[in-house]
């Protein structure tokens, strides 16, 4: 019996099996580069989405709920100085807070445990806790218990952190911590993306008078400015050279400063160096500091600050 050899395969397929393939497998690679394309789709609208959370400011895309106050005053008082002077700095806090529907926050000294270090140190940590007090506000005005308010017209955010004004009064290229640190605030940053507004004098970046944009940003600096290490470096002038530090030499914080004339919101109404014409207190300004009399050894705040109080607290 004789069997029939099967036929030879040919390398050229006859021109219908071509066609017959490349209609098979047409859509398998159209689903195939529209798979590819929709997982680069999705990466990046990821991208952008991270972008615009990391370039974006606090709120741009949260709920605020109503009634929110859009700025919390912070003072941090010593339980020991007289109850009349801490009755006029509240005073003083809440009447400018009750003109501009803002909040007030005021914390002691004992309130948080600052161990061995100055009691200064505290006023770190009661920023802290105003903005989980008030989680939704936009801005933290903390105010030493050596600077009051005196012009109770300016609002916090038209006299300061409205985006074109604090653009005009940014500093730029100037020694952080004076007079010829080397390092210098940046140029071109959007107000938008500043979260620290600071002054300084001649000699000093000051912290007595500051605002602080509430966020992720804010959180991070107020502990790393309050970290115990830093605490245990017993700076000359604790938090304050503490913060000179970490402003000089931590990149995310220096890109996030602003400084601005120190009369527009940490006006001097002595200099006892002697060199600080320009921030020496006018009529008008908005407040009015007493640099140097509260201190480890020295207490003169109640006693050089009573003849401002009445002009101040009374003000409408």
């Amino acid at each position: 019996m004789h069997f029939a050899f099967p036929p030879r395969k040919t390398s050229r397929p006859p021109p219908y099996v071509a066609v017959a393939n490349a209609r098979s497998s047409g859509p398998i690679l159209s689903r195939r580069k529209a798979k590819q394309f929709a997982l680069f789709a999705l990466f990046a609208l990821g991208v952008l989405y991270a972008l615009r959370w990391l370039f974006s400011s606090p709120g741009d895309n949260e709920y605020i709920p109503p009634g929110t106050p859009p700025v919390v005053l912070v003072t941090t008082i010593d339980a020991e100085l007289p109850e009349s002077f801490k009755e006029n700095i509240r005073r003083n806090r809440q009447t400018y807070a009750d003109k501009h529907g803002y909040a007030t926050f005021f914390a002691n000294t004992s309130d948080y445990n600052i161990g061995e270090y100055p009691k200064s140190w505290a006023k770190v940590p009661s920023i802290r806790h105003a903005m989980t007090t008030y989680p939704h506000s936009s801005y933290f005005f903390f105010l030493d218990v050596d600077t009051i308010i005196v012009n109770n017209k300016l609002s916090l955010e038209e006299h300061v952190m409205e985006k074109r004004r604090l653009e005009s009064m940014m500093i730029v290229g100037l020694p952080v911590v004076p007079p010829d640190s080397v390092i210098k605030t940046f140029a071109h940053l959007s107000g938008d993306n500043i979260d620290l507004v600071l002054t300084q004098d001649k000699d000093n970046l000051c912290h007595n008078s500051m605002i602080i944009r509430r966020g992720d940003w804010a959180k991070f600096f107020l502990d790393a400015w309050f970290d115990p290490l830093y605490r245990s470096y017993n700076f000359q002038k604790a938090e304050g050279h503490a913060l000179e530090h970490i402003v000089q030499w931590h990149g995310t914080i220096l890109a996030k400063l602003a400084i601005i004339p120190q009369r527009i919101i940490n006006s001097y109404t002595r200099d006892e160096t002697g060199n600080n014409n320009e921030g020496m207190y006018q009529d008008g300004d908005f407040t009015a500091a007493f640099p140097g009399c509260i201190g480890e050894d020295r207490n003169s705040c109640p006693e050089d600050m009573a003849p401002w109080f009445p002009k101040a607290n009374n003000e409408r």
